[in-house]
């Protein structure tokens, strides 16, 4: 359900619809987690028949769903006539919250969710080199594979969030971000710039990233000790060292995993806690990734 703290439990459980005019009562999947600028959700039914949806006018900027499934449709009314769309899986849609939207909705549904303020959209547009873009084009069931595969990695992060790294979710929102602005911002060329950290900005960027080995520290706290603007930062950083912020701390965990593995005879749980790693298993499924060989069998060969 949509956190609103402005409204209290009870008020929020007398609701009957979020605030994308979904039916609470139909929903099975109802998750939300924040990125840097982007508020991300997941909504699903499996129910054959829904309500009709209706959300009225406001200033909350403009909301993106990407179809995880196929087979869902939607009556849309406009003005003077209705519009029927079929949503086949990766298909997406770009709704200005600025205009009342009405609609049937046919079939069940799996939608991932964006939402980005008009204050948000500006920054991430300045970020991306494209600071004359203040609104979105509106699409309908229009087909964008790269966009649905960016959002469909946020899905585990959306399913546990208090497991995910913000780190990630934050860099992973930054390139969503560009990519929406540049597809759907209204073509404006953008101005490519070569972007580099200092020495003194490259070392501090890393010492905090080590000190936050888990990842639960956000790319704008980051950018922030280093008095840089958040998309400067995550570009800068990945020109600097060839990797983005979050692949580099990765790389680095690995590198002392294994230095741990060589050198002690701590249990793989203690090797996992001690490198920022979630748990056993998380540690063992990022290390066979990275090294193509289990820790237990990479300490053996060792």
């Amino acid at each position: 359900m949509d956190h609103n703290p402005a409204i209290g439990p009870k008020a929020q459980a007398d609701q009957v619809q979020d605030s994308f005019g979904c039916p609470f009562d139909k929903l099975y999947k109802n998750q939300t987690v924040q990125g840097a600028d982007i508020r991300f959700f997941r909504k699903g039914t499996k129910k054959l028949t829904l309500d009709q949806v209706t959300t009225a006018a406001s200033d909350r900027g403009f909301v993106i769903g990407i179809s995880t499934t196929s087979g869902h449709s939607r009556r849309i009314f406009h003005e003077h006539h209705a519009t029927t769309y079929e949503f086949a899986e990766n298909s997406m849609y770009i709704r200005n919250l600025a205009d009342p939207y009405k609609a049937d909705l046919g079939g069940p549904f799996d939608f991932l969710l964006l939402e980005i303020s008009p204050a948000s959209l500006q920054r991430i547009a300045q970020e991306s080199d494209l600071s004359g873009v203040f609104s979105l084009d509106v699409k309908t069931a229009y087909s964008d594979p790269v966009l649905a595969n960016l959002v469909k990695t946020l899905i585990p992060a959306l399913e546990r969030p208090e497991r995910a790294s913000q780190l990630f979710v934050d860099q992973l929102a930054s390139a969503i971000g560009t990519h929406i602005v540049q597809e759907y911002g209204g073509k404006l060329p953008s101005v490519k710039r070569i972007r580099k950290l200092s020495r003194a900005h490259e070392a501090l960027a890393k010492n905090i990233l080590l000190e936050n080995l888990k990842g639960d520290i956000s790319i704008l706290d980051v950018a922030e000790a280093c008095n840089l603007s958040r998309g400067y930062f995550i570009h800068a950083f990945r020109e600097t060292t060839g990797m983005t912020p979050y692949k580099w701390l990765q790389s680095e965990r690995i590198s002392r995993a294994c230095e741990l593995l060589r050198t002690t005879e701590l249990p793989l749980l203690d090797v996992a806690t001690a490198c920022g790693f979630a748990d056993q298993s998380h540690f063992t499924r990022a290390f066979t990734t990275a090294v193509g060989v289990s820790p237990g069998t990479w300490r053996r060969n060792s």
